[in-house]
């Protein structure tokens, strides 16, 4: 399958003193033009990894690419010099971190930071980069944009500061736009302002999305599809509904149990998913999340699952399991 982005095999390693970390491995998938992916999964899981990787954002060393290509416009990204990745990075591929503080220079004002992706990538002058600028400030909702581009990111509250952080990715119309987590410390009224402003940027822009994430509730409201990822593996991919609806990896299904249901009248117990994410120093032979798995088989522990089209499941649903989780839930009278 061919998208505006292909990731087939990527593989990240980090060698330090204690050993190898084995952070990304063999990551594969495609994201279609004007698609927005939710990358899901614990901290450890490397779904933040994967992304700063294949944009030559990870230190080398310790980090190294061990595998695999990335391509994106028709270019391996894998393969560009630093200086080709810069052209890449702000001009066609716009970044939100997830904390604004420590991305934005604290010395330099708001508007000389939205304006130097403009001048450098799009060849403006200082003045039209800094009406590009103010028309990017209110682009992204915030009022009064020729007084505050004078201002200093410590001026902004939090979300005001990563809106400013969205003007910045969006500066050049990238093609694609990442965000790693930039809502997870912000109060719940100010991340939904978020989400509406990026569905918003999406719809005007034309853009594709990747919404990396640990909030299974933010991807449900965003995300057309959904990548679930643990110890560094893909473990399920499939459209939203489905992934929600019909989980088919016991990860998945664990996680869409810690959700709180909101439409009972009275609260049930959070589930929680027993046991440690693997050692990414030393990982099992076979499915890392076996030892936590309740429904975990003995080829579970020996082999790992490929990530292959879920049986009698919806077009595009796939998952890495040696077990027919619907099965085994119909016959423990289990559900989400």
């Amino acid at each position: 399958m061919s998208g505006i982005l292909d990731v087939s095999g990527l593989t990240v390693r980090f060698d330090t003193p204690a050993g190898t970390v084995h952070a990304v491995n063999d990551v594969s998938y495609s994201l279609a033009d004007g698609e927005t992916l939710g990358v899901v999964g614990e901290s450890g899981s490397g779904k933040s990894v994967h992304v700063l990787a294949m944009l030559g954002l990870i230190a080398r060393p310790p980090g190294r690419i061990a595998g695999g290509s990335v391509t994106f416009g028709g270019r391996d990204l894998l393969t560009l010099s630093e200086a080709e990745l810069r052209d890449v990075r702000g001009g066609q591929i716009g970044f939100v971190f997830q904390d604004p503080m420590t991305s934005l220079n604290p010395v330099l004002t708001v508007g000389r930071q939205i304006a130097e992706p403009v001048i450098r990538h799009r060849g403006l002058s200082p003045r039209q980069a800094w009406q590009r600028a103010a028309e990017l400030l209110d682009l992204v909702g915030i009022a009064d944009p020729e007084r505050r581009l004078r201002q200093y990111p410590h001026q902004f509250s939090g979300g005001m500061r990563q809106r400013v952080m969205i003007a910045i990715a969006v500066a050049c119309n990238p093609k694609l736009l990442i965000a790693d987590e930039p809502t997870t410390a912000l109060d719940v009224t100010v991340q939904a302002q978020i989400l509406g402003l990026v569905r918003d940027l999406k719809a005007r822009m034309g853009m594709s999305v990747i919404w990396i994430t640990h909030d299974m509730g933010v991807v449900a409201g965003l995300a057309d599809t959904v990548q679930v990822m643990y110890g560094g593996r893909i473990v399920e991919r499939g459209p939203v509904r489905a992934i929600f609806k019909d989980p088919r990896n016991a990860y998945t299904w664990g996680l869409l149990r810690a959700l709180p249901d909101h439409g009972q009248r009275v609260q049930r117990r959070l589930h929680q998913i027993e046991g440690q994410p693997p050692d990414l120093y030393a990982p099992p032979k076979g499915d890392p999340f076996a030892p936590r798995n309740p429904f975990a088989t003995p080829r579970c522990f020996e082999q790992i699952p490929p990530l292959v089209p879920a049986a009698g499941a919806v077009p595009g649903h796939l998952v890495a399991a040696w077990y027919d989780l619907p099965r085994l839930l119909a016959q423990r009278g289990d559900a989400r």
